[in-house]
């Protein structure tokens, strides 16, 4: 997302203020059960990462919009860890929209409202502020933040599973997210016969669905079960759009002296203006809470 899919770099090991950082929690550790690593990486891997977005959001044309972004001076006003972990995601989409579109100076704010959000959670320590900002300034090392947001996100899910917070991972994954589809719908409501932008919104139906199933395990807390409750009204807009999968048996070809395999099978995407209309309102009704 995050989902977060956050632009970040491996530090060194844990801190050794572990104590400090449980204590420095709004509450006590999550009521709702440890959710399975590689459930939440499974899931991670399934959305589109914020450089991928922003890459197509490039390639259709789209102009850099600064206005589409949270203000990297909003970090200030995140006081709960609910709201920083949220905004953590949020600003990981930013940086990777300012990354693709080559708008160092902006990207340079978030890296800043980045590395303050993560302290304040106390897992700054996964974070190499001078390595992001030295494989952001070049695009030519896309692969490398691509990699390097996978590998890190699943070494700060493990961190959080092991005190007890993987709700904190799931925020991180549902702000990200949140801002990616936001993004996208902003673009794609300024681009109307553009069929591949409304597709990739579309596609977040299945998406949305496992962030909702993740969210409803930690419904016991107040400020979850408030955004699971925005979410499920966003899965009925969602709900609307009709995904189809046809298989076809799969051939081989060869290309320039190499066989591959050549998947056939097709996806079918039934998505309208109205459907885009609608999931634009809620999702940004939705980001604003989460940006307030």
């Amino acid at each position: 997302m995050l989902a977060a899919a956050l632009l970040m770099s491996c530090g060194g090991g844990k801190k050794a203020e572990d104590q400090a950082f449980l204590n420095s929690l709004d509450s006590a550790r999550s009521k709702g059960p440890t959710i399975d690593e590689e459930v939440i990486s499974s899931i991670l891997q399934q959305i589109p990462s914020p450089l991928e977005i922003s890459v197509l959001l490039k390639e259709s044309g789209a102009k850099y919009n600064v206005s589409y972004l949270n203000t990297a001076e909003n970090r200030s006003k995140y006081n709960s860890n609910f709201k920083k972990a949220l905004n953590l995601g949020v600003y990981g989409t930013d940086l990777g929209y300012t990354n693709i579109f080559e708008k160092s100076e902006d990207g340079v704010k978030y890296l800043a409202a980045i590395n303050e959000l993560a302290d304040g959670l106390n897992i700054g320590q996964f974070f190499d502020i001078k390595t992001i900002s030295r494989l952001a300034t070049n695009s030519k090392n896309l692969d490398s933040l691509l990699l390097i947001t996978t590998q890190n996100f699943n070494s700060i899910n493990h961190y959080l599973q092991t005190q007890s917070r993987a709700n904190l991972s799931v925020l991180l994954l549902t702000g990200g997210w949140v801002e990616a589809v936001q993004i996208t719908c902003q673009v794609a409501s300024q681009n109307p016969s553009n069929r591949q932008l409304k597709e990739t919104i579309g596609e977040q139906k299945i998406i949305l669905e496992q962030i909702i199933l993740l969210l409803g395990f930690y419904k016991d807390d107040t400020n979850i079960a408030s955004l699971l409750k925005d979410m499920e009204e966003l899965k009925v807009a969602f709900d609307k759009i009709n995904i189809v999968y046809t298989y076809k048996e799969s051939t081989m070809e060869v290309i320039n002296g190499v066989a591959v395999i050549k998947d056939n099978s097709t996806t079918t995407i039934d998505v309208t203006d109205e459907d885009i209309k609608n999931i634009t309102s809620l999702t940004n009704s939705i980001r604003k809470k989460i940006i307030s």
